[in-house]
């Protein structure tokens, strides 16, 4: 195996104390059906490797190993699901923030990949942030929402991408890992009973039978290229934008009315 400086867990002590790097990315993932045309790591896989692309890009940035689980339970009643719990996933990522803040890395960015991780990262990191408040925490809890914003609006054929498994995120699996996906399979349903403006809470069962939602059968690898490259992108400006002020985001002067200053 060939040793890369971008991969924490490549490196030796001596290697660290060469090479050291101030800022960590920390992708985050699940094992559970994908439908039958994505692989149960799907999650996963996406969150390290747009992370790979991400570091390469910025200085003195690694990755840390991704966490292979997530809190998954919601997708249960499909195959192969290995689910944290809540709490589970939720101790997972505080200690390792907390082991991060033990090592001195203070700068941090929580790449996720699944949708049940999302609040489990928000209770870690703000509980992390109150105990260490030098600890500086961003992060990406929906990727597969942020694209709709950074493409055309008429890029995505159906349901703006979305889905389980979708039009978007088979696209992107096209282009991280085309050698584990398996398109010429591809279905899902969209769902079309959800009301708006409101969240349902649900068992993903009850939105559909073949274990991914959205319309897969629109996936390209081209798409998925495009929406690798400009949600790269994005990320690197926002590296950018926290490194130019050494990640002190604090407001130089707070002002509550006219004339008034903190």
């Amino acid at each position: 195996m060939e040793k890369d400086t971008l991969e924490i867990q490549h490196l030796t002590a001596a290697d660290y104390r060469e090479t050291s790097f101030e800022k960590v990315i920390l992708p985050l993932g699940s094992l559970e059906s994908h439908g039958p045309h994505m692989p149960f790591a799907t999650d996963a896989l996406t969150a390290w490797l747009l992370a790979r692309d991400l570091a390469a890009r910025v200085e003195r940035t690694a990755v840390l190993p991704a966490v292979p689980y997530g809190m998954s339970e919601h997708y249960r009643d499909f195959p192969f699901t290995v689910s944290l719990r809540f709490e589970t996933e939720t101790a997972i990522i505080r200690d390792i923030l907390e082991s991060l803040w033990r090592e001195r890395v203070y700068k941090v960015f929580i790449l996720n990949g699944h949708d049940g991780n999302i609040a489990p990262i928000e209770v870690a990191a703000r509980t992390i942030k109150v105990e260490h408040p030098e600890m500086r925490i961003v992060s990406l809890g929906a990727w597969w929402e942020t694209l709709s914003d950074l493409l055309p609006a008429d890029f995505f054929e159906v349901w703006g991408g979305l889905g389980h498994g979708g039009e978007g995120e088979l696209s992107m699996g096209l282009a991280l890992f085309p050698e584990l996906c398996r398109p010429e399979l591809a279905r899902g349903t969209v769902p079309d009973r959800l009301p708006p403006y409101a969240e349902v809470k649900w068992l993903f069962k009850e939105l559909t039978d073949s274990g991914a939602s959205g319309d897969p059968t629109r996936a390209t690898r081209e798409k998925g290229l495009q929406m690798r490259e400009v949600l790269v992108g994005a990320l690197v400006k926002v590296f950018s934008h926290l490194d130019a002020c050494d990640w002190d985001y604090r407001s130089g002067n707070v002002r509550t009315g006219a004339g008034n200053e903190l």
